[in-house]
């Protein structure tokens, strides 16, 4: 089999393992209220979602290493396999209890599915060819978060929500198959440590800090029992980063955040991780249906610009990494990103819905130059032995951010808050998003003077 081809099949199935990933947050969503009414337990409607999100949160790391110890196929396959297990599993649920516990396993999948692809573009593809690849990984978010909800809707309306599930399967399989064929690794014979006791302190804090800030989203106050957890986060984080600093095969190697590269790669994810989710949470779900009343396919028809414009960006990015120094691009994009923010702020009641969608597509410009400019520095900052613990680094910090974003945004509101009342906790919000959107053009500033040839290790 040629080079070339080889490629074409390794592109397709990491395509498909992304679409895999991408279509679950929509598509699942769209189908709670049917599961809810056919299994019952509605008291666990949001942990269906929240245990998906923390087992990815957790897993998407640990992948991320083991692909560095055993290689990117063996991982890949073994995180596919997971994740189609849960899916099966998800689908043949018969309460909501084991849906939950069933929905952890697959996000357990879905940490290697959203880290491992990412390692093997670094891998396979020249510096040259990262961003142009990284921009089709963006294209499949985009078009998954505008067919999501229509497939969704469908199969629950026409088939049974139960194969909104059962559809990974083939999917699946046709991924194992390609990336079987087409990708071939040289993993030297030895040894292997796995670092049990930093993946176990790793996923114990993380785990109590992600229940706390869901409780305390929920509960809107700071209890004495979320306080206990946040400190139980608090002591593990310290006893992990302690293990780390001593083990052989760390987990999270600390000599990652020694990189500058790789620090502000990671700290602007993370806040672009928070800038994406409340956008994308609070626009349709709030501005449009809650201050201006407009209905909900209105607000999905205002986000859709942001799902277009994100994969040009990410198109720009690849064709500018040769020509314009990273840094330049990377500030390009985060300015963007603040004219996107800035012109929420603005928002009204009697804001319409074509203005709307103007700010989501310059959002979704910012987004994509800024996030393929920051994938591809990690993936090139490194050599092959530490890429996968480097991307997932970046991928966790994105997800806390995100986690984070959703919780601590979500303070300013409840379900209560209608009218001007909401406009005005709303543009709290969007004014948080501001403040943020300029600390991540500081930070970004640190990559002034970088060129993208400078950045390859390979």
């Amino acid at each position: 089999m040629k080079k070339e081809t080889k490629q074409k099949y390794v592109v397709a199935a990491l395509l498909i393992a992304t679409f895999l990933t991408a279509i679950e947050g929509t598509i699942v969503s769209t189908a709670m209220p049917k599961i809810v009414d056919d299994l019952g337990g509605s008291h666990l409607y949001t942990w269906v979602i929240s245990v998906y999100l923390l087992a990815t949160v957790i897993s998407t790391p640990i992948f991320g290493k083991l692909a560095d110890l055993y290689g990117r196929k063996l991982m890949f396959t073994i995180g596919v396999i997971i994740f189609l297990v849960g899916s099966m599993l998800s689908g043949l649920s018969e309460s909501m209890q084991q849906l939950v516990v069933y929905r952890i396993i697959q996000g357990i999948g879905a940490g290697a599915l959203t880290t491992i692809p990412l390692t093997i573009i670094g891998d396979v593809f020249s510096f040259e060819m990262r961003a142009k690849i990284q921009g089709l990984i963006s294209s499949v978010w985009g078009i998954s978060g505008i067919i999501g909800p229509l497939v969704g809707g469908f199969i629950v309306d026409s088939i049974s929500w139960h194969w909104i599930f059962f559809m990974n399967l083939p999917f699946g399989i046709i991924s194992l198959i390609l990336i079987g064929t087409s990708l071939h690794e040289q993993i030297e014979k030895k040894k292997r440590t796995i670092d049990y006791a930093g993946i176990f302190t790793f996923a114990a804090s993380m785990t109590s800090f992600l229940y706390a800030l869901n409780l305390w989203k929920e509960e809107r106050q700071m209890t004495g029992s979320i306080v206990t957890l946040f400190i139980v986060a608090f002591i593990g984080i310290i006893l992990f980063i302690w293990i780390e600093s001593k083990g052989k095969e760390p987990m999270l190697p600390l000599a990652l955040f020694n990189i500058r590269l790789i620090v502000v790669s990671n700290a602007v994810s993370f806040l672009i991780g928070f800038i994406l989710i409340a956008m994308t949470f609070y626009i349709p779900l709030w501005v449009v249906q809650g201050v201006t009343g407009l209905n909900a396919t209105l607000s999905g028809i205002a986000m859709l610009p942001l799902s277009l414009t994100w994969p040009i960006g990410a198109m720009l990015t690849g064709k500018w990494m040769n020509k314009i120094a990273v840094g330049r691009i990377a500030l390009l994009g985060i300015m963007v990103l603040i004219v996107g923010c800035t012109g929420m702020s603005f928002f009204q009641a009697d804001t319409t819905l074509p203005w709307m969608m103007v700010i989501t597509a310059i959002s979704g410009m910012g987004f994509g130059l800024s996030t393929t400019l920051f994938t591809v520095v990690v993936q090139s900052a490194v050599g092959w032995n530490m890429r996968g613990a480097a991307m997932g680094s970046m991928n966790l910090f994105r997800n806390l951010g995100q986690t984070i974003g959703i919780a601590v945004s979500g303070l300013w509101l409840t379900d209560q808050l209608k009218g001007a009342e909401l406009a005005a906790n709303l543009h709290t919000v969007f004014i948080l998003l501001i403040v943020l959107a300029v600390i991540a053009f500081v930070i970004t500033t640190m990559l002034l003077g970088k060129r993208g040839r400078e950045l390859s290790t390979e």
